[in-house]
């Protein structure tokens, strides 16, 4: 029997074989394929259909890719020749909720913002807010180590899950993590499963960390500069002084214009650069006047709001980043993380790359944390080759500044070339042995973050 009569002798109607589906299957939101096509797709429901299809790939030593959403930016969940997909987007279940204990039981599969608004009757939260939480599974939040907008005062993924369940290559269930606030029993196996993007294992079920609902008003600042080094540099200023907004958001003058032009707002002027920031909690007033106040400093035109559905329309100007993005064509949607310091010399680089390489790179910045989006347009007589000569660039900068190659999306395909770079030869081996233990025949998501150096 072939591995696709095997799995649908166990899985039935599960395994998918339409042609449309695997196609899709071969490609993120990242605008990568990977080469050939996947043997089949299995639509796991259960924790043990997961097991039946990995028990399997280990016997028919087939390797096997698992997917979520398929959402994600680094070409981690793309699936090439010879693989089986795995999944889990039918697991959405919400199996507990403890309100009392601040602990949600969840499945992979469910959407970020589904699971937000099933919480929000309890009085509870999840903290971590990508910008793609309508469309990105929990589970693909884990495996990526996904960021977003609240991360400078709310933390990402890593801070917000006390425990994951996996399934290894071999069928073996585990559970790892507690259920309680504290707990060093032995080796963080959580820690070390969040983000390794599908190479050690299958999440299955996840222990999630909430919080209590912020109460109090939200306010919300939206400040504009002449150039994108100066809302830099008053984002840097505004942490220098101690005080922490739930969100600020940075867009530069090319991204902020494009989104603009996809609402239809009225067109910034040449060069302005925005940031937009939101408090929170009982303080969200007082810490709003005095983060305006920095702002005015650095030379921000600043305005406040105390209605949260003109907040709401501020940040959606922030939050149509991607649909901005995608109506100039296609585009490579990077992300470097850098010390909050040193965003205005990241942006001063960005600059330089663009005039060097003829290229249109705008940029958007979770300002609160130093984390950097820059988007590569492909223009006109633009070639893969020239955009990634000028990404690796701008690797190499982040890098050099004290920064990392990725702050939430993941290294995936895309970045494994450089991953040596910034771990040093030592650490990525060390690295590759670890996942061999989980992972002895190489058979979950081969060819991704830890792929052979050229």
């Amino acid at each position: 029997m072939t591995v696709v009569e095997q799995l649908t002798a166990v899985l039935g109607d599960l395994v998918d074989t339409d042609a449309a589906a695997l196609e899709a299957a071969r490609a993120d939101r990242s605008g990568h394929a990977a080469p050939g096509r996947p043997l089949a797709i299995v639509h796991a429901e259960t924790v043990g259909h997961v097991q039946h299809t990995l028990r399997i790939a280990t016997a028919t030593r087939t390797p096997v890719v698992v997917r979520g959403a398929g959402t994600g930016l680094a070409g981690a969940a793309n699936a090439g020749d010879g693989t089986i997909v795995l999944s889990t987007a039918r697991m959405t279940a919400i199996l507990e909720v403890r309100a009392d204990d601040l602990l949600a039981v969840v499945e992979p599969g469910i959407l970020n913002a589904d699971l937000d608004r099933a919480l929000a009757p309890h009085g509870v939260w999840w903290a971590p807010d990508p910008a793609s939480r309508e469309i990105s599974t929990v589970g693909g939040n884990i495996a990526t180590g996904a960021g977003g907008l609240l991360c400078a005062k709310y933390g990402v993924v890593r801070d917000a899950v006390l425990g994951v369940d996996i399934v290894l290559a071999d069928g073996r269930l585990l559970h790892l993590g507690h259920r309680s606030v504290k707990g060093v029993t032995g080796l963080d196996l959580t820690a070390l499963v969040i983000g390794s993007e599908g190479t050690l294992g299958v999440i299955v079920g996840a222990t999630l960390k909430l919080r209590r609902r912020t109460p109090g008003a939200v306010c919300t600042l939206a400040a504009t500069f002449p150039d994108v080094r100066a809302a830099a540099a008053a984002s840097a200023a505004v942490t220098a002084a101690g005080i922490q907004p739930a969100i600020m958001e940075l867009m530069d003058a090319a991204s902020l214009r494009a989104v603009h032009a996809l609402l239809r707002l009225p067109a910034p002027a040449p060069g302005t650069a925005q940031l937009t920031i939101q408090t929170d909690g009982p303080a969200a007033a007082a810490d709003a006047d005095a983060i305006a106040a920095v702002l005015r400093t650095h030379g921000g035109s600043t305005t406040v709001t105390h209605d949260p559905d003109e907040g709401e329309r501020l940040l959606a100007i922030r939050r149509s980043m991607h649909a901005a993005m995608a109506s100039l064509g296609t585009t490579l949607i990077e992300d470097v993380a850098v010390p909050r310091s040193a965003m205005p010399v990241m942006f001063d680089e960005i600059a330089r790359i663009e005039r060097r390489y003829g290229l249109s790179i705008p940029t958007v910045a979770h300002a609160g944390d130093g984390n950097l989006h820059p988007n590569f347009i492909f223009e006109g007589s633009d070639t893969p080759d020239v955009v990634w000569r000028a990404a690796d660039e701008l690797f190499r900068a982040a890098i050099a500044l004290g920064g990392t190659l990725t702050g939430e999306h993941g290294i995936g395909t895309l970045k494994s070339r450089w991953l040596a770079e910034e771990l040093g030869d030592d650490q990525w081996e060390l690295q590759r042995q670890i996942a061999r233990v989980f992972d002895p025949l190489g058979l979950l998501n081969p060819g991704k973050v830890f792929a052979d150096r050229a």
